[in-house]
């Protein structure tokens, strides 16, 4: 009875959850989608990945890098004709969604920000960023 508890205690601890940005409302299937998994329970960092999906031409994992399991934060920029940046801390991925690719340089700022991938409470959740209008 102990290892059925302490079984489930186990899974319970670890994380796996994503979350998504759909950059076209009328297009449900362009999406980039930030996916954060915890290997093992007593670990206290995640592997994030980022999956692109602009179908039919695109879908494609990448992995980012491992961080922090309740600490994940990633600014999305979008530097226009589907080339978005993610930037965590001085970390910097560009990627393409109309053929896939991951640049190996990321070019110029990235654009502008459109949101942010973070844990809120224990989730991961997109947040858009608030533009204000110009004056």
């Amino acid at each position: 009875k102990i290892l059925i508890v302490l079984m489930s205690l186990m899974l319970t601890a670890c994380v796996d959850d994503t979350a998504s940005y759909y950059p076209d409302s009328a297009n449900p299937e362009h999406v980039l989608t930030v996916h954060r998994s915890q290997k093992y329970f007593w670990s206290s960092n995640s592997t994030v990945e980022l999956v692109m999906q602009h179908l039919p031409q695109c879908l494609r994992r990448i992995e980012l890098q491992e961080m922090p399991a309740d600490d994940v934060e990633i600014e999305l920029l979008s530097g226009g004709d589907n080339v978005w940046t993610l930037r965590a801390g001085s970390e910097m991925w560009q990627v393409e969604t109309q053929s896939c690719t991951q640049y190996p340089d990321v070019k110029g700022d990235g654009g502008e920000l459109i949101g942010v991938f973070r844990v809120d409470g224990e989730k991961l959740v997109f947040e858009a960023a608030v533009l204000e209008p110009a004056q």
